[in-house]
C-alpha cells in the first residue's frame, strides 16, 4: 500500500497535492527521494541538503560529488534551490508480521540554479540526453548460467534502480530463445559475440556481466563496451548479491563520465587577488568578511593590504574566478567585478 502526503511548503518551495492512492516519485536528473523519519522542519532541512548532493551527483555523474570542495558548504542552503517536494508514506510488513511504515521525501529542484551551482563549484556536467546501454547479464546460482531479459527484470532490480540513482538508464535484452543462447559468450565476456547480438539495440553500447558464488561471497565481473570498444572492466565481491549487481551501474556510469563528461569551465581552483573599494566602517568589513565566508566557493580569506576605503584580499577559491561571480547572488553587499585584478565596489 503507497499513500502520497502532501506538504506544507517553505518560503519558496510549493509541494505538490496529491490525490489519495496517487504515489509520489522522484523523476530525472533534477529530483530525489530520500528517507527521513518524520515531517518536521529539521528533518526536512536535512532530506533536503541529502537529496540536494543526489542530484549533484547525477548531474555530474561523480559519485564523490558531496566530499568535493564547496558541496558540503552549500548543501545548507539547499532549501534555496528547491522547487517543490511532498511525501510518500510506503507501509510494509515486518517480518514477525506487524505492519512497518517509511516515509520518503521527494524533492524537485530548480533546474537552472542547480546547473549555476554546478557550474560555480567547478563540478563536471555529464550532458542529457544520456544513452541508455543494454545489459548482458548472466547470472549462476548453482544451477548453471542464465541470461537475465526483460520476463527477469526484478532479478535485476538492484542493478536497474542503481543506474537511475547515477542519472542514467540501463535495457535489458527482450530474452528469446536466441538471445538465451548467448549466455556462453557471456560468460566468457566474448564482447565481440555480444556486441553482434546487440546490434539490433541501440545504442551501441553493451555492459556485459557475470554474476556468480565465490565462496562465502558473490562476485561480479564486468566489462563496459562501447562502439566496439572496451572502456573498463572491474570486478566486485560481496556476501550481498545485490550491491554486487549494484555495482555493475557504478562502473558503467563511470566509464560514461570520463568519456562524455564535460569539465566546468569556471577555471581551476587557486589563490585570487581580489580588490574591494567603499569599505567605509567596521560594519562594512564585518558585512564583507561574512558574505564571504558563506560562499561556498571561498575557503579562505588573506587580507593583503588596506589603504583608505580599500582592501585587497587573496581569496583562495575551489573554482575560478567565473564560479566566484557565478555566486555573488543578489544578496552580495558589493558590486562590479571589473579589471585585474577584479575591484568590487560595496553597496
Amino acid at each position: 500500500m503507497v499513500m502520497a502526503l502532501a506538504a506544507t511548503s517553505s518560503a519558496r518551495a510549493q509541494a505538490d497535492l496529491r490525490t489519495e492512492g496517487d504515489a509520489a516519485s522522484a523523476q530525472g536528473v533534477y529530483q530525489a527521494e530520500v528517507a527521513v523519519n518524520g515531517q518536521g522542519e529539521a528533518e526536512r532541512q536535512g532530506g533536503f541538503a541529502r537529496a540536494l548532493g543526489t542530484v549533484l551527483g547525477k548531474l555530474s555523474g561523480d559519485r564523490g560529488a558531496m566530499a568535493r570542495p564547496g558541496v558540503g558548504a552549500e548543501l545548507r542552503n539547499a532549501k534555496n534551490y528547491v522547487a517543490s517536494y511532498d511525501y510518500r508514506q510506503d507501509q510494509g510488513t515486518s517480518p514477525s508480521g506487524a505492519p512497518t511504515f517509511r516515509t520518503t521525501l521527494i524533492v524537485r529542484f530548480e533546474p537552472e540554479q542547480v546547473d549555476a551551482l554546478a557550474g560555480a563549484l567547478g563540478l563536471p556536467v555529464w550532458p542529457q540526453p544520456r544513452p541508455k546501454p543494454v545489459v548482458w547479464l548472466a547470472i549462476n546460482d548453482g544451477s548453471g548460467p542464465r541470461l537475465v531479459g526483460l520476463p527477469q527484470s526484478n532479478a535485476a532490480r538492484p542493478l536497474l534502480n542503481r543506474a537511475v540513482e547515477r542519472g542514467f538508464s540501463l535495457g535489458l535484452p527482450a530474452g528469446g530463445a536466441a538471445e538465451q543462447a548467448l549466455v556462453g559468450a557471456i560468460w566468457r565476456q566474448d564482447t565481440a559475440a555480444v556486441a553482434r547480438a546487440s546490434s539490433r539495440y541501440s545504442p551501441p553500447m553493451q555492459l556485459v556481466g557475470k554474476l556468480y558464488r565465490d565462496k562465502d561471497a558473490w562476485t561480479a565481473d564486468w566489462v563496459f563496451v562501447d562502439g566496439g570498444k572496451v572502456l573498463s572492466t572491474w570486478s566486485v565481491s560481496d556476501a550481498d548479491a545485490r550491491r554486487a549487481m549494484a555495482a555493475g551501474a557504478d562502473g558503467a556510469a563511470d566509464a560514461l563520465v570520463k568519456r562524455y563528461g564535460k569539465r566546468g569551465s569556471t577555471g581551476p581552483a587557486g589563490t585570487y587577488r581580489v580588490v574591494f573599494s567603499g569599505i567605509a566602517s567596521t560594519d562594512d568589513y564585518l558585512r564583507l568578511t561574512g558574505h564571504l565566508q558563506r560562499m561556498a566557493v571561498v575557503r579562505r580569506i588573506t587580507p593583503v593590504r588596506a589603504s583608505g576605503d580599500t582592501l585587497e584580499l587573496d581569496l583562495e577559491l575551489v573554482s575560478g574566478l567565473a564560479g566566484f561571480r557565478r555566486m555573488l547572488g543578489d544578496d552580495a553587499p558589493f558590486t562590479g567585478g571589473e579589471g585585474e585584478p577584479p575591484a568590487y565596489q560595496m553597496r
